[in-house]
């Protein structure tokens, strides 16, 4: 009988990717992949240590998966398996626990294990860790974007961040190996490749390339009509990655861009490598070449000694940049990062404040920057079908739009006229353009 694997992925699309290749592995042996609300032979959990909540929503995963096939062989890898197995292997029913260097043998560890009263940890010093390893969603899903993981570890050290002691220093996938899966990944059918890491803008730097060179070089790959990336520091984004940006079609002219805070006090303390001022000139110089173009921002708040004035700071620096969109977190206080121990914490219920109107004032934003585009032409890559004939996809500006259509459009990248704004999506219609 066909074994059946239930995998799960929380945190970033980096995380997706590495959950995607180890997904693939499990293919090759013959198993098939089923949701986790379906009984499964193995449950495989890749989990993020960013937030609190990631590390709550890990243990509720288990327990859930465990409901469902009490008898599966339970193996959890990643960051929450490196920073804390012996917390991960006390779950009842957790069987195999990897970290950052063992996660892609999970396939060699579960064809020998059984279900164990005491969980296997295999996890290495995080400073053993010194290569990195190829990770795409190709062939993993129907997806119409391929996630390529390019670039893994940090090197940076801010003083609120587990991801150093997760994941390592920062290391490079070498450039010929990104340039043939980028080929693989046009011959598979793939229109769109999002570029992934922990620190992207980084890649190349510990082995004699860098960002530019890679992208100019994916950019001749036949087949792939977008290139997305899929965040980077504003103090990576060099003048010439930006000209070559703004000139070259096939880059998505879509940015994401961490800001953690719009105060210089909070940044400091932050140790970020960069201040409002100079990511004020990266968000103005993109907006002064492609007016439209799509910037998102994550932000801290609540981080320790953020007042009342100096989160007001960041309020009124996001109000008044043209940022599309926000992602808002709450900070955590995370064990082994100098965060933890400062002082003047800022209490949950405020911090819940803070979160809820920043989110507010990010929803307003994308609403502006959604409602410019209606009566407006745009080119959207179709993903996936919802609910009878209504299609779904993405612009180069990272819009999502809905539109309605009797034939299958899936993985089409077709122009559709904007009449209607809802809340997380835009409504078009498909227009035939004249030649």
């Amino acid at each position: 009988m066909m074994k059946r694997i239930a995998l799960h992925t929380l945190g970033c699309k980096l995380n997706y990717a590495e959950t995607a290749t180890v997904g693939r592995q499990f293919l090759d042996l013959g198993y098939t992949i089923v949701d986790m609300d379906q009984s499964a032979d193995v449950v495989v959990i890749n989990t993020c240590s960013v937030t609190e909540n990631a590390d709550r929503e890990c243990r509720q995963v288990v327990r859930r998966a465990l409901r469902r096939s009490p008898n599966a062989f339970v193996a959890v890898i990643g960051c929450y398996a490196q920073l804390k197995p012996e917390e991960l292997a006390s779950i009842e029913g957790v069987d195999l626990v990897l970290g950052t260097k063992e996660k892609f043998d999970v396939v060699k560890y579960v064809s020998r294990g059984t279900k164990n009263k005491r969980a296997e940890i295999n996890v290495s010093c995080i400073d053993d860790v010194r290569e990195t390893e190829l990770a795409s969603s190709l062939g993993y899903d129907e997806r119409t974007r391929a996630f390529l993981k390019i670039q893994d570890g940090c090197d940076y050290q801010c003083s609120f961040c587990t991801i150093p002691l997760a994941r390592g220093k920062s290391r490079s996938v070498a450039f010929s190996s990104v340039v043939d899966q980028a080929v693989k990944t046009a011959k598979a059918g793939f229109r769109e490749i999002v570029l992934t890491g922990v620190n992207v803008g980084d890649y190349g730097r510990t082995i004699g390339q860098n960002l530019f060179s890679l992208v100019r070089e994916i950019v001749q790959v036949e087949g792939i009509d977008r290139i997305r990336v899929s965040s980077i520091e504003p103090n990576l984004l060099s003048d010439q990655l930006l000209d070559f940006w703004f000139s070259e079609k096939k880059m998505c002219k879509h940015w994401h861009i961490p800001l953690q805070s719009g105060s210089d006090a909070v940044l400091s303390g932050m140790r970020r490598r960069y201040r409002r001022a100079l990511y004020k000139e990266k968000v103005e110089k993109i907006k002064s070449a492609y007016p439209h173009a799509g910037i998102g921002a994550d932000i801290i708040v609540g981080f320790p000694s953020e007042t009342d004035e100096l989160f007001e700071e960041t309020y009124e620096f996001v109000s008044e940049l043209p940022i599309t969109y926000l992602h808002v977190f709450s900070y955590s206080a995370r064990p082994g990062t100098d965060a933890q121990a400062m002082e003047c914490r800022v209490s949950p219920q405020k911090r819940m404040e803070r979160s809820a109107r920043l989110r507010q004032r990010g929803f307003e934003k994308k609403r502006q920057f959604a409602e410019t585009w209606k009566e407006k032409i745009v080119s959207v890559l179709f993903e996936t079908k919802k609910n009878g004939d209504i299609f779904s996809g993405f612009t180069e500006e990272y819009i999502r739009v809905e539109v309605h259509s009797h034939r299958d459009i899936h993985n089409q990248i077709l122009p559709a006229a904007i009449h209607d704004v809802r809340d997380e999506h835009c409504e078009g219609t498909l227009v035939t353009l004249v030649s």
